[in-house]
């Protein structure tokens, strides 16, 4: 009786219109996997044909395959479906079930009035149902409120289960260069030396520096490459040796991973659009500060850095942000002013700004930035040599008890980034010489008649130590690090330069390089 009250609600009018079959799956990986649901959503056509609609009026949008029914957003098939069914050329909408048209409350409900309002029809695998009839349209009402409510619930299921692996430390996730997971799942440092060394670098060079670009300018001078384990795909856990950038070292002094700790909720997704804003599929992702991620677990796995340096690296790369916002002391520069980027208005508290007169001889101190924004006055302009030198003699005062310990600390370090760079070297021609073995090795056990595959190995072992030696020539060509050929005299005329400071420090430029790299460029 039920099916026959439904095959009435179908009129001559409806079949002279369109039948249009809504084909949905949330994910690429249900349409590659979930091969069933899909052939269930085909076979609607054949119902359509039972009903009484002509083959050459039923349509099937399909162009939405892999896309989550929570939005309209990038949901082409759907738009375009209800502009057809608002147009009048549709009699009826086909799905297996509600979600896959919609699974907002909203998005439902104005598909039901368009389709109420031109007298279309919803089918569905459960029965027939015409949007304008009240006791069909309470039913599709209550089946969309249902189908938003287990979206919500689905979520809320993986989202707490995935909070709670991670308040234990167990949810995995893409680690760092330099981290692996071991066979048991634990987190342990790259087995591979090169890797370490790179990454151990790129620490040491910042914490002399305090720049992240000088990082990198130090990798381009050295002709240094820097490690990127593939994650997925066929090529998982690969290798790739390429040049660095300043975004990639900004990521490694930013993860906390690297201090042998485990964060969860570093960045969060905002998917409601602002206004004016355009909508998004996967939202909008930003950081959140440091002192609002919700897990932090210290401690839980080998590190490069300790915990108390990350905070001071973050803070480093706070002060080098060039923002007039803020106490940001700026990124040390190139110029002659000692107080650059530093020095601050003592009356309106904002930076000064350094300029030059007299081709360049005459320091400037000016705070002109209530002129410049505002048409006001200049608050104050402060002749700048005079102060630097009051500055510098400051300094050497306060340097002069510890001036032996600094000068021994300051060669130790050269000495130690110095010995780096030689080891990343040879870790390189190490690496490459292990893949010319390899290589050759292939070869050698291929059968000699077998020249379709000899003659693919040979190349390639060819190639190999071509590269072998094309590394081998470009570290003998680059200028070798001077602290890894001081003689022990040349270091104890280093080390007696600490006991005439002064003298350097006001020294003329040229003089004072002579003074003090003289030791390294007599070599």
């Amino acid at each position: 009786m039920l099916a026959h009250q439904n095959t009435l609600k179908i009129r001559p009018d409806h079949l002279d219109r369109q039948a249009m079959i809504y084909v949905r799956q949330s994910t690429l990986i249900q349409v590659r996997e979930n091969t069933g649901s899909t052939l269930r959503q085909y076979d609607l056509v054949q119902r359509a044909r039972d009903l009484g609609w002509e083959p050459s009026s039923i349509h099937v949008v399909d162009q939405d395959q892999g896309q989550s029914g929570s939005s309209t957003t990038g949901r082409d098939g759907f738009q375009w479906l209800v502009a057809e069914v608002g147009l009048g050329h549709v009699g009826a909408v086909l799905s297996l079930e509600v979600s896959r048209l919609a699974r907002s409350c909203s998005d439902w409900y104005r598909l039901l009035e368009i389709c109420a309002l031109a007298d279309t029809l919803v089918i569905d695998e459960e029965g027939i149902y015409d949007p304008g009839s009240y006791n069909d349209r309470l039913l599709l009402g209550f089946k969309g409120t249902m189908s938003e409510a287990e979206l919500h619930w689905l979520r809320q299921r993986l989202q707490g289960g995935k909070l709670t692996k991670a308040e234990q430390g167990h949810l995995r996730f893409r680690l760092p260069v330099g981290l692996v997971y071991d066979p048991a799942g634990h987190v342990v440092l790259d087995p591979d030396e090169a890797v370490q060394e790179a990454v151990r670098l790129v620490f040491t060079l910042f914490e002399h520096q305090r720049s992240a670009l000088a990082v990198v300018s130090h990798f381009a001078v050295q002709h240094l490459r820097f490690p990127t384990r593939l994650w997925g795909g066929a090529h998982d856990g690969e290798l790739v040796w390429e040049r660095l950038c300043n975004g990639r070292v900004l990521d490694i002094l930013h993860s906390p991973a690297y201090a042998g700790a485990y964060v969860y909720g570093r960045t969060k997704t905002r998917r409601h659009a602002l206004p004016g804003e355009a909508p998004r599929i996967k939202g909008r992702t930003s950081r959140v500060k440091q002192e609002e991620w919700p897990i932090v677990l210290l401690d839980v796995h080998p590190g490069y850095i300790s915990w108390d340096q990350f905070p001071r690296n973050q803070q480093q790369l706070t002060d080098n942000r060039n923002s007039y916002i803020g106490d940001h002391r700026g990124a040390v520069r190139e110029d002659p002013s000692r107080l650059q980027g530093i020095m601050l208005c003592g009356i309106c508290g904002r930076r000064m700004t350094v300029r030059y007169q007299r081709d360049g001889s005459l320091l400037i101190y000016e705070c002109s930035q209530t002129h410049t924004q505002l048409a006001a006055k200049t608050c104050q302009t402060l002749r700048g040599d005079r102060i630097d030198q009051a500055v510098a003699q400051c300094f050497l005062e306060a340097i002069e008890p510890a001036q032996l310990e600094v000068s021994l600390v300051a060669l130790d370090q050269i000495e130690m980034r110095a010995k780096q760079v030689d080891r990343q070297w040879h870790r390189q021609i190490e690496r490459a010489q292990y893949e010319a073995d390899l290589a050759r090795r292939r070869y050698v056990a291929v059968d000699p008649e077998n020249r379709l595959v000899a003659r693919s190995l040979e190349r390639d072992w060819n190639e190999k130590l071509a590269e072998v030696g094309r590394m081998e020539r470009e570290y003998a060509t680059l200028p070798k690090q001077a602290a890894l050929l001081l003689s022990a005299e040349q270091r104890e005329q280093i080390r007696a330069l600490a006991h005439d400071l002064p003298a350097i420090w006001h020294a003329p430029p040229p003089l004072r390089a002579s003074n003090s790299c003289g030791t390294l460029s007599r070599m």
